[in-house]
Order: structure tokens, then sequence, then C-alpha cells
């Protein structure tokens, strides 16, 4: 049993450094919503196009981003090593680049051979332009994900994660008038639709990533130290962690393909409970991401006692959100669901998959914190096994069978998430612990 009292300046620690990770990680959902937003005031059919093309993008980058991950927990460790890391800046700023290539490669391949994915003719061509402008986003955010990871490993979390609520500010500006078109004046901007959104998307990522150029100006003179033990260090690390996200979008993915094969209100109802679910991990995934660096730095000083204190203190904090979460659903569920959606029919479905829901985030923060501690731990290969089984052996798998077996479809699909997430809570926890135990 946690004593509060014993653990109070751990989980304070926590709190602190997952804050201004939490704005970060909240500034992701509000480009989402305000990109959808937008599009949907434009046109039924802009929103159709960027749903696809967008989820195309976003699933191809993370594979960049996943290796990119790795920086916070290896450079974490360096520092309880007391290895001089911040030599490692431009080195690190270089790899995001060159893993950025082949992804953008992919990315300008499917861009190339689309028309044979079967796409409606009415957004096909949106679908086209919006790629075509926004593969290249891929390079901004992949070094400002880099430079995040580094300062982060210092726990320099503040301005970084300041800049993407920025972020959100100037893409939601830009969506409004590159897609409707503005007249200032002196000049008049038309209006873009598909393609404003695009490059609203590119120069918002841009610019802030330029802003994180010049406030690490200093760590730039550090020059050009090349590594090779580093640059393994950040593969071996980071293609696990790629791999595990990558499983994980396909999962969901085709879960949300699945389901929408039955029913426009069955798609509906599932987008809104993984919208709500979505919100809950993201505050999960702060408090697992400061886990993963304090755990990181102390892994690096062999000190287990630490690391036993910051892994219980994360289990603690993430219990906490979701008792909290299961609280609010619990009394104000209609009220949340009717954020999205009026639909009498869309509501009463809504609150009763939220039961397999509440199942899902309780599992999904189990295991969400255990992931941040393995990071730490660098033991990330565990991660990508247990994602691909979670996902494409159990999720998808059950939800089928019950789907088309017991015709028991939208609840049969978030039964096999929330056996799957089960499954992972398990897995991820269990290796924690073997870790822990083997220490010295």
């Amino acid at each position: 049993m946690i004593k509060f009292k014993e653990y109070k300046d751990i989980i304070l620690n926590l709190i602190k450094l997952s804050l201004p990770i939490l704005g970060g990680n909240l500034s992701h959902i509000l480009v989402s919503f305000a990109d959808t937003a937008v599009a949907g005031r434009y046109s039924t059919l802009a929103l159709g196009a960027i749903s696809v093309a967008s989820a195309i993008v976003m699933t191809v980058t993370i594979g960049a981003i996943g290796l990119i991950l790795s920086v916070s927990p290896v450079i974490s460790n360096f520092r309880g090593q007391n290895i001089p890391s911040k030599k490692f800046f431009n080195l690190t700023i270089l790899f995001s680049i060159i893993v950025s290539i082949p992804f953008f490669l992919i990315l300008e391949l499917i861009l190339q051979k689309i028309d044979f994915i079967g796409l409606s003719p009415d957004i096909l061509p949106y679908v086209k332009e919006y790629i075509e402008v926004c593969s290249w986003t891929i390079f901004p955010a992949s070094i400002f994900v880099a430079i995040k990871e580094f300062l982060q490993a210092y726990e320099k979390v503040v301005f970084a994660n300041i800049l993407m609520l920025l972020m959100v500010i100037i893409n939601l500006v830009l969506n409004i008038v590159l897609t409707f078109g503005f007249d200032f004046g002196v000049i008049s901007i038309p209006a873009m639709g598909v393609l404003g959104l695009s490059i609203a998307t590119l120069i918002s990522k841009t610019l802030v990533t330029i802003f994180m150029f010049l406030y690490c100006i200093p760590l730039f003179k550090t020059g050009l130290n090349f590594s090779k033990a580093y640059l393994k260090d950040l593969f071996k690390t980071g293609a696990p962690i790629s791999a595990a996200i990558f499983f994980e979008f396909l999962g969901f993915n085709l879960t949300a393909v699945l389901i929408g094969k039955f029913s426009a209100l069955f798609a509906a109802v599932h987008n809104i409970i993984l919208a709500i679910a979505n919100c809950t991990f993201m505050i999960v995934l702060s408090v697992s991401n400061a886990a993963s660096i304090k755990i990181g730095y102390f892994n690096g000083k062999k000190d287990k006692q630490n690391i036993i204190k910051y892994a219980n203190g994360c289990v603690f904090l993430v219990l906490c959100i979701c008792l909290v979460s299961f609280l609010i659903l619990g009394n104000f569920s209609e009220n949340i669901i009717s954020i999205f959606s009026n639909d009498p029919e869309v509501i009463n479905l809504s609150q009763k998959i939220l039961v397999f829901a509440m199942a899902f985030l309780f599992f999904d923060g189990i295991q969400g914190a255990c992931v941040g501690m393995l990071k730490g731990l660098k033991d990330t290969k565990i991660i990508m096994f247990t994602m691909l089984s979670a996902y494409l052996l159990i999720a998808i798998p059950t939800g089928l069978y019950f789907a088309y077996q017991k015709n028991i479809i939208l609840e049969g699909f978030w039964l096999g998430l929330a056996l799957a997430l089960c499954f992972a809570a398990i897995v991820t926890s269990s290796r924690v612990v073997y870790n822990i135990k083997k220490m010295k």
C-alpha cells in the first residue's frame, strides 16, 4: 500500500513534470478538432477528404515519430550515468531528419498509387492535394519532437509545450484565413479549401520548429559529435516504440473501418467514445512521459529504490486519474455525450458503450503507465510484441467473432478492445516487476 506522506515529493515531482507535457499532448487533440471543425464548416466534401488524408499522413508520420521518442529515455539514462550528453544535440536533430526521409518517401509512394485504393471519386483529388502538401510536414514535425524529447530528458518541458499550444492558435487562424479566404485590404487571400487546410498545417508546424531552433541556439554551439553507440541506442530503443505505436494505430483504424461497415450510427458512437477515451488517456500519457524521464534518470544511476518509488507514484497517479474519470463519466455521461451529438439514439447507445469504455480506460491507464516505465528502463521490445498481440490477435478477432457470430456489434468490438488492453496491462506490468526484481 502506498503511503501518501512517504510518496508526497515523488507524486508532486511527477505532477509538476507532467502538467506542461499535458498541455502539449492536449494540443494534438485541439489541432485535430480545429481542422475538423473548419473543414466541416467549409463543406462535407472537405471534411471527408481530410479525414482520409490526415489518417494516411499521420499513420506514416507516426513511424518516424516513434523512433524519435527514444531520445528522452536514452538521454535520461545518460544523465543518470553522468555521461555528458548535451554534445549529442546536433546529432539528435540529424537523426530526426535521416529517419524522416524513408517515411516521407513512403508518403510520396502512397500519393502516386492512391488511385488504386478505391476512394470515392469526389474526394480523391482533395485527398491527393492534402497529402501532397502535408507529406512535407514530417520534417518539421520530426525535428520539433527530437528537440522536445532532448529538452524533456533534462526536465525542461515548459517552453516546448507552450509552443505546441501556440501552434493550436496559429493553425486555427491560418485554417480560417486560407480555407475561406480573407481580404486584408492591402492583400487579398482567395479561398483555397482543402489546399488551405494543408498549407496551414505545414506553416504552423514549420513556425513552431523555427521558434524551437531559436530557443536552442546555445546548444548548437556544441558541434556535431558523431557517436555510433548513441545512434545504435536510439534505434534499439526507438524501433520497438515505433512498431508498437503503428500496431496501435492500425488496430484502432481497422476497428473503426470494421464498425463503419455495419452502420453510420455505430461509427458515430465509436468515434464519440474514442474521443472521450483519448482525452483521459492524454492525462495518463503525460504522467507516463514524466515517469519515463525520472525512471530513465535513476535507471542510469542504478538506483533501484527511486525507480520503485517513481513506479509506485506513477501507478498511484494513474489510478487516481482513472477513478476521477469514472466518477465524471458515471455522473455526467449524458452531458458529455451531448457535446458531440444531440441525437437521442446516439446518446442512448453511447451510454451503453461507456460501460465497456470505462473498463478500457482502466486497463489502458495501467498499460500506459507501465509503457512509460519500460521506456525509462530501456526495455521497449516487449512493448512492440504486446501491442501486436493485443490489437491484432485479441481486439480485432474478438470484435469480429461477436459481430458476425453473435450479432453483438459495437459492444463486441469494445469488449475486444477492453480485453486487449487488459492483456497489455498484465504483460507490461509483469515486465516492469521482472525488470525491478532482477536489479541488484
